[in-house]
């Protein structure tokens, strides 16, 4: 028999997991290609984390090794968010446009923008002021027989471009985008890191001393200190 406390704690995580479940299903259900992306970026997010601290935790490593590394990671784990995110989202949202303009479309939309003459036919001649399917100002959805005709058909087609879309640039995003970002950034940082060493081991190298070719014309008095400075040398017998 379960106690009042448990039972309680049982509704607040039950209350808990429904509410989180609708959250997700307001901000996702319409819309799988964007829960793809940020998903993506999450994952991103958690693997970055995971990074620094096996680094911050690893007795292995100096504290001057910790000093250098973990700047260094929190740069890379920046760019790879960043980078992942706007290279995926961006190949998204042009997805989303290009089915919103109807450049992108499946039978069913094709036959009823046809139909209503939304589509201008190879050499027909474009009627002045009259937006058509596959022009940037074209929007399917604001069509007067959208929720009606159209969005039965058009979503789960929608849907299904973004996710497929979603996961090509997610892929292209990981595997060469992303890296070559990086790259091209640590090419960088490398070679202003050896441009401030060499600038700074060029500072505290020591002058070297000039060279005088002047040389001293020698005297008696030079020569007789020279001659007591010896070992025995003020008492030369004949």
């Amino acid at each position: 028999m379960k106690t009042p406390l448990q039972s309680k704690s049982g509704k607040t995580l039950s209350n808990l997991f429904n509410a989180s479940k609708n959250w997700m299903f307001e901000h996702y259900g319409e819309n799988p290609g964007k829960m793809l992306v940020h998903t993506g970026t999450v994952g991103w997010i958690l693997s970055s984390l995971a990074q620094i601290s096996a680094i911050v935790t690893n007795d292995k490593y100096t504290k001057e090794d910790k000093m250098f590394m973990i700047p260094q990671e929190i740069a890379d784990a920046t760019i790879n968010i960043l980078s992942f995110y706007a290279f995926t989202n961006g190949i998204k949202k042009l997805t989303t446009k290009f089915l919103k303009t109807g450049k992108l479309r499946n039978k069913f939309t094709e036959d009823i923008l046809r139909r209503d003459g939304h589509i201008l036919e190879k050499g027909a001649k474009r009627a002045e002021g009259k937006v058509y399917a596959g022009d940037i100002d074209f929007d399917i959805t604001k069509l007067p027989n959208y929720n009606s005709e159209i969005k039965a058909g058009f979503k789960d087609f929608k849907n299904g471009t973004e996710v497929a879309m979603s996961l090509i640039g997610s892929i292209i995003s990981c595997n060469i985008f992303t890296p070559i970002v990086r790259n091209l950034w640590a090419s960088k940082k490398q070679k202003q890191l050896v441009e401030r060493h060499n600038k700074e081991t060029f500072t505290m190298s020591p002058r070297p001393k000039p060279y005088s070719s002047t040389l001293t014309q020698p005297t008696f008095s030079n020569f007789t200190a020279m001659s007591y400075s010896k070992y025995n040398g003020g008492n030369m017998k004949v």
